[in-house]
């Protein structure tokens, strides 16, 4: 299971780096926002503290910048 989602997870922040690049704002927080939530998971899989915790604040960053564009 953990091996699907972190290629899906994978793909999903190359995504948003591409979007980041064109400089395609706020639609590249969706897919980066996705890709960090499948990374938690990978890292709550896996039991990894230093997966869990950068992925976690990634998050948090991310859909605070979600908040704030939609506001």
């Amino acid at each position: 299971l953990s091996w699907y989602i972190k290629w899906a997870s994978s793909v999903l922040l190359i995504i948003a780096m591409i979007l980041t690049s064109a400089n395609v704002h706020p639609y590249n927080l969706y897919p980066a926002v996705l890709g960090m939530s499948g990374w938690l998971i990978v890292g709550l899989l896996w039991h990894d503290r230093a997966l869990i915790v950068l992925n976690a604040i990634s998050v948090a960053i991310y859909l605070l910048g979600i908040i704030n564009s939609v506001l």
